[in-house]
Formats: structure tokens, C-alpha cells, sequence
């Protein structure tokens, strides 16, 4: 966008079910884009509901959307509008800072990822970027992203040596923890015990040559498995 494109025609859809927290979201979007329509959702179900009623969805659409919803995850309508809606721009609100939230939002489509435990300030600036390119980011999520942009670069350069073939099994396990899936929830899933998929999460932290679960689920989405 040049300086003299004109600002795009904006709407504003919140996804979140505190109610003080989605008016308090409201006055956040009103402020940052002015005199705007703006509708919100409590849950999963009457999400889905507002964007089957609206297809295709108003031109300039933001959708703000909580990671944890009553009836599911945010994450899960991350992925739907990504791919029925392409068009609306999705920005995370939520208070969840780890790399686990980030990484997986950032796999399932979002355009941004803002935390709700900020000054009202600065998310309006935030989402201010968007007409004019920027992806509105938190600034300690940015500096995660950047990690994690600097961690995947530092394995691709290692040369395919560096990357072990991991085993049917091990590839499942990776699988799951890239969705987010605990040790017990994973073992459960795989009729395996937590012992067994201990070993195998050991065995994949020492062909891929990493440390934790963020880098896993990293690796997950590099190889399309989440």
C-alpha cells in the first residue's frame, strides 16, 4: 500500500467469552479504525454460526480471536477461516505468551497475535498497522518469532546430515506434540504407555537435535505434520 492508496472499508469481528473483556475489545477495535461495525461471538459454535450467515464475508474484515473459547479452541477457527475465508485478516487476543500458543496460531493462519494484558494503548496501535501492512504483534511475541525464525535457520543450514529419518512411530509422536498434546494425552491417543512415548519424544530431541517442546512443534509444522 502507497501513501496515497486509500484505507481500506473496515469491520470488526470478536471472538471471546468474558464479557468484560469483549467490550473492553470493542472500544480497542472502535478506537484503532473509528466508526465501525463490529461483531462478537461467545463461543465456538455461534462463531461459526456468524460466518455461515455472512459468506462471503464483508470486505476489510479483522477477525479477533481467543485462543480459549468454552466449547474448543481458537486455534480450530484460525484454520477454518484461513481456509473458507482467506480474505479476513486474523489477529489473536489472548493471554497465553508461550511458544506452544504462538507457534500453532502462527501455523493455523493468524496475521498477528496480540496479548489482552496490554495497555489498551498499545494494542490500538497495533491493530492501526494493519492499513498500512504491518502485522499487528505484540513486541515480546515478535522477539519469540524472531527466536524461532533464528532457531529454524540454524537447522536448515545444518545440511541434511544433521536430520536423522525418524521412524512411523516416532513421526506420530512428533504429530501430536505438535498440536499440543501432553505425554499422557498422547500415550492415550496411541494406546502406548507415557514411559513408551517418553522414550520416543527422547528419541526425536536427539535426531532432530533439539530441546523442547516449542522447538518440536516447530519441527512439526516445518514438516506439515500439525
Amino acid at each position: 500500500m502507497t501513501a496515497t492508496d486509500p484505507l481500506p472499508t473496515r469491520s470488526a469481528f470478536i471472538v471471546e467469552d468474558i464479557a468484560e473483556t469483549r467490550t473492553w475489545l470493542v472500544k480497542v477495535v472502535c478506537e484503532a479504525f473509528g466508526d465501525i461495525a463490529v461483531d462478537t461471538a461467545v463461543d465456538m459454535r455461534s462463531a461459526r454460526q456468524w460466518l455461515a450467515d455472512r459468506m462471503p464475508c464483508p470486505a476489510g474484515l479483522v477477525a479477533l480471536i481467543d485462543l480459549g473459547l468454552p466449547d474448543g479452541s481458537g486455534i480450530d477457527l484460525i484454520r477454518e477461516l484461513r481456509d473458507y475465508h482467506p480474505e479476513v485478516e486474523i489477529v489473536v487476543t489472548t493471554v497465553y505468551d508461550d511458544d506452544g500458543h504462538l507457534l500453532r496460531a502462527m501455523a493455523a493462519g493468524a496475521h498477528g497475535y496480540l496479548l489482552k494484558d496490554r495497555d489498551a494503548a498499545e494494542l490500538v496501535t497495533r491493530l492501526r498497522g494493519l492499513d498500512h501492512g504491518q502485522a499487528p504483534i505484540s513486541p515480546g511475541i515478535a522477539r519469540r518469532i524472531l527466536d524461532q525464525f533464528r532457531l529454524h535457520a540454524s537447522f536448515m543450514s545444518a545440511g541434511p546430515e544433521a536430520a536423522e529419518v525418524l521412524t512411523p512411530r516416532e513421526t506420530e509422536v512428533l504429530r501430536l506434540i505438535g498440536r499440543g498434546l501432553t505425554l499422557v494425552e498422547a500415550a492415550s491417543v496411541l494406546t502406548l504407555s507415557s514411559q513408551t512415548v517418553a522414550t520416543h519424544v527422547k528419541n526425536i530431541y536427539r535426531k532432530l537435535g533439539i530441546a523442547s517442546r516449542a522447538e518440536a512443534a516447530l519441527e512439526a509444522n516445518r514438516r506439515n505434520l500439525t
